[in-house]
């Protein structure tokens, strides 16, 4: 599984991280995480795009989840009503979560070259032949050294990963306290994490390095606009 994982993801990030840096004499470290994550943002986009529709979906039958377990005793029974609402409506609220299943070794072999990269030095054993050792400027835009820590950079990914998860999370299907189904229970344990999951991103950001801080970042940035994007043509019932 680990050789799979490194020949079709790990390798081919990495070789494309390191081949914009060496095509594109200007572009900098910082650059070069800035595009590469946009890229495969985009090539994830239309996974991402039906977690998102999926939550819209979520939200415009509320009132009708709401009804069945207000008027609805039995767990069984409400189970049984609310799998018929969604079939009914063509809706499966576990979309979401497999899509995530899906980005997650991508996500992560994302974030472990901005941990493990070691740049400015280039680990040349994992190149491909047609790419070649650049000349790794860690400075991004010119003044600021993404190979060290920075406390400004990760206090900006902390703020931004709040921003995208309240955005988010204020546009999701509310939850009832009591309930005790598998997705309200995951939903409201997302709502209590936006305000821990910024804490995590502010802490790994300082302890590794400014670079991984830029990463979370654009990616918690390209997820609000996206969100913004999808959720805005959704609301004009314009195709995306």
């Amino acid at each position: 599984m680990s050789y799979l994982y490194n020949v079709f993801i790990f390798n081919p990030l990495y070789n494309s991280l390191i081949y914009l840096m060496d095509v594109f004499s200007w572009v900098d470290a910082g650059i070069a995480v800035i595009i590469l994550t946009i890229i495969v943002r985009l090539i994830l986009f239309p996974l991402s795009k039906k977690a998102i529709i999926t939550q819209v979906r979520m939200k415009e039958i509320e009132p009708e989840l709401n009804k069945i377990k207000l008027t609805v005793s039995d767990k069984q029974q409400q189970a049984v009503k609310v799998m018929a609402l969604y079939k009914e409506k063509k809706v499966n609220p576990f979309s979401s979560f497999l899509v995530l299943f899906i980005q997650i070794p991508i996500i992560y072999a994302l974030y472990s070259i901005f941990i493990n990269s070691g740049l400015p030095v280039v680990k040349s054993a994992l190149l491909y032949s047609f790419v070649s050792i650049p000349i790794v400027n860690m400075h991004f835009l010119g003044f600021l050294d993404i190979g060290v820590r920075s406390i400004p950079l990760s206090v900006v990914a902390a703020v931004v990963q709040f921003l995208q998860l309240h955005f988010s999370l204020a546009a999701a299907p509310a939850t009832s306290k009591s309930s005790n189904s598998q997705a309200d229970i995951a939903q409201n344990m997302m709502r209590n994490m936006k305000y821990v999951i910024p804490f995590v991103v502010f802490f790994i950001s300082y302890k590794i390095s400014a670079v991984v801080a830029l990463y979370l970042t654009v990616s918690s940035l390209f997820t609000l606009v996206q969100e913004l994007v999808v959720r805005k043509h959704l609301k004009n019932h314009q195709p995306l």
